[in-house]
């Protein structure tokens, strides 16, 4: 049964269940998560814990069935922490995990917690994930977006026993946490160590104020290329503008940035013409491959985005190509960055402008 990560805690406190999967790329969370869970497990008598890495085409999937199945030497329950950080189990391993399933739904003296990756759509319809879902808990693990951080990182702060001065109505809203969330954002890990050292420089129950937090706070950021053209479409301007320079001091590859820019040119040139033609929109972008967040951003720029200016865009696009390969053109910045900057922000400032009408 999938649960989502907030429902754990509650989840937890009603009682064990025999096996418990998380799968997602945001390390931090999983860690939390899977501390969660050991904790619970170790309160229950499951003291005892084996640990196993699935690695390499020859991992010997028996061995960890056999320790399913083993008795423990001190008459423990077990917690068997199986961690498979390829998120591919094999044929071998898809038939060991659907046996260890159908063990984990009869015997209570084994907590099994098995961690992955992040997993495809394919992956979730596997008869492995299937049949491990099935006999307890998946949790997924998903990141936290920027609109969501600074309420994370209130969360955070209480945590460590420390407050935040009420200068602001809820706060989430608190410039202090907007201004913390700029300079941790994408690097969740980092985050939490800024908030621990907060902690050791301040007392139980200080209310930290904007001072405290930008006296501490390094910056740390961390930018997600792929996560540029969501904020391109929403037409957020002052957005896009941080996480070009973000990823030019993190010294993103150019042709990288380009990579992403073409392609969702592409895409919104290619839905553009199909609706064109008479095709439904929906069926235009699962064509083109548009899912999850970015299905709905393309649902509100298409229509309103004119052919012409994408041709325009396109072109532009593969004039960009060049300048990040270091050839000059005319009427361009020669500098790969500064012609970066043009593109993406045209496209952004007239999704901006669409949104506003």
């Amino acid at each position: 049964m999938q649960i989502a990560l907030q429902q754990l805690p509650a989840q937890l406190q009603r009682g064990l269940k025999n096996l418990y999967l998380l799968h997602g790329d945001e390390t931090l969370l999983v860690q939390q998560a899977a501390d969660r869970i050991r904790i619970a497990a170790r309160a229950a008598g499951h003291t005892e814990r084996q640990v196993f890495t699935v690695q390499g085409a020859h991992f010997k999937w028996a061995q960890v069935l056999q320790a399913g199945q083993a008795m423990s030497l001190f008459a423990d329950k077990q917690l068997i922490d199986l961690r498979i950080p390829s998120g591919k189990p094999g044929k071998d391993g898809s038939v060991a995990l659907q046996e260890l399933a159908e063990a984990a739904r009869h015997n209570n003296d084994v907590l099994w917690l098995i961690t992955l990756p992040k997993l495809d759509f394919a992956s979730l319809k596997t008869a492995w994930f299937t049949a491990l879902d099935g006999a307890g808990h998946s949790i997924k693990v998903d990141l936290i977006e920027r609109r969501a951080l600074p309420a994370w990182v209130a969360e955070q702060v209480k945590a460590a026993g420390l407050a935040l001065e009420p200068d602001a109505p809820g706060q989430a809203g608190n410039p202090a946490l907007q201004w913390f969330a700029d300079r941790v954002e994408g690097n969740l890990l980092a985050a939490h160590q800024e908030v621990q050292k907060l902690a050791l420089l301040h007392p139980a129950g200080h209310a930290l104020s904007a001072a405290d937090i930008e006296a501490s706070v390094a910056q740390v950021a961390r930018f997600d290329v792929f996560k540029l053209t969501e904020n391109m479409l929403m037409g957020n301007l002052r957005r896009v503008q941080r996480m070009l320079d973000g990823l030019q001091a993190e010294g993103v590859a150019e042709v990288l940035v380009h990579f992403c820019l073409s392609e969702e040119v592409r895409n919104l040139r290619a839905v553009k013409a199909a609706v064109a033609s008479g095709k439904a929109l929906g069926m235009a972008l699962r064509e083109q491959r548009v899912w999850g967040n970015k299905e709905a951003l393309y649902e509100r720029a298409v229509p309103r985005l004119s052919s012409s200016f994408l041709d325009a865009q396109l072109a532009n696009v593969q004039v960009l190509d060049g300048i990040v390969k270091g050839l000059k053109q005319p009427n361009w910045p020669s500098e790969p960055w500064a012609a970066l900057r043009h593109t993406a922000m045209a496209l952004t400032q007239a999704c901006a402008a669409q949104q506003s009408r």
